[in-house]
């Protein structure tokens, strides 16, 4: 049996500080600029203020964008564009700077955090800090066999909360998270069908390198016969991960609570990530408020996913690449709403009013 209580986090989570977002609001409505002229930048920068619990918004100057990697077995059936087990070189590119996730946190000046769940490869073919995690290597064909066992899935939830740990303490002030995977769209289609109440095809995407027609039928079978096996153990979502998830869900789904456990605030990328956050609102329904969805994938099951957490995506530019890119595109967006809330000058007429009231 698990010594991991997932209904502890609904007693740990509280919600951002209301109190906060409304002198933030009122801020907002003292500015030269009226209210409403900046569209969602105004909603952002007060997100922002209640998630630091600061008026104004203290400006967003260490970022980090968090990547779980992982190998997913169901990637036999050829459901990906990829070969199966071949997500080590996806980081091996990131490492070495040749993918966009990598470009685009060179230009914006991101640390990037790969993080190895169940890659298919010799941990000795990575550097140390990227495989210390690592719970085992690939997940199960979920078609057939669960992702992983029990005390698997609660290491790597654990392993996800302890890489939150990592960054809240080292003074990250918000989480670009994505995922580095084989097979995980697939898994993410799964998930997202069975807490939603939805057949496999309406969830079936075609991944970030676009399948074709039979794959795409391959991958709607295989998240038909997962989602069989998922729907038994709906009520427990750490059985359900191991049943159908894998290591790097997992982790991403203990990374997302504990994060906000610790108040930090995390940008989601695409659908992978949009279903392990799925996941962690069905174990406390407050998390979703520290968490801001970045871009429209183009995933049916990322679309899913974030109508029912009522989260809103900042942008929408076609990105189907994955591995937390839309997500760094969405980062000067959310800058710039902290850099305007605390930034633009207060009218003195505004500001003045409440004393001029109270003197009559």
């Amino acid at each position: 049996m698990s010594s991991l209580q997932l209904d502890d986090f609904s007693d740990l989570i509280e919600r951002p500080d209301a109190g906060v977002r409304r002198e933030a609001e009122a801020r907002r409505e003292r500015q030269t600029v009226p209210p409403g002229a900046l569209g969602r930048l105004d909603e952002l920068g007060e997100w922002l203020a209640a998630a630091q619990s600061a008026v104004p918004v203290r400006p967003v100057e260490r970022p980090k964008a968090v990547l779980f990697a992982g190998d997913h077995g169901v990637a036999e059936l050829g459901v990906s564009a990829r070969p199966a087990g071949s997500a080590a070189e996806l980081v091996r590119e990131i490492l070495e700077g040749a993918r966009p996730v990598s470009v685009l946190a060179r230009r914006l000046g991101v640390p990037v955090r790969v993080v190895d769940m169940a890659l298919d490869c010799d941990p000795g073919s990575l550097p140390e800090d990227v495989v210390r995690h690592r719970v085992r290597r690939g997940s199960g064909r979920i078609d057939i066999e669960d992702a992983l066992t029990p005390e698997e899935a609660e290491a790597a939830f654990r392993a996800g909360m302890a890489v939150a740990d990592e960054e809240a303490d080292s003074g990250t002030d918000l989480v670009v998270l994505g995922d580095v995977s084989v097979g995980g769209t697939t898994a993410a289609g799964v998930l997202v069908a069975a807490l939603c109440g939805t057949d496999a095809s309406v969830v079936t995407g075609r991944g970030g390198v676009a399948i074709d027609d039979l794959a795409w039928m391959r991958k709607c079978a295989a998240i038909r016969d997962a989602l069989r096996r998922a729907r038994p153990v709906l009520g427990d979502q750490l059985r359900l991960l191991a049943t159908v998830g894998g290591a790097d869900l997992a982790a991403i789904t203990g990374f997302l609570l504990q994060s906000a456990v610790r108040k930090l605030p995390v940008v989601l990328d695409g659908v992978v990530v949009a279903a392990c956050a799925l996941v962690g609102q069905r174990v406390a329904f407050r998390a979703p408020d520290w968490w801001l969805a970045a871009h429209v994938s183009g995933e049916p099951g990322q679309a899913k996913a974030l109508d029912r957490m009522a989260l809103e995506p900042l942008l929408d530019h076609g990105v189907r690449v994955g591995e937390g890119a839309g997500g760094l595109l969405a980062l000067p967006l959310v800058q710039a709403a902290a850099a305007l809330a605390a930034e633009l000058p207060e009218d003195p007429a505004k500001t003045d009013e409440p004393q001029g009231a109270a003197a009559e």
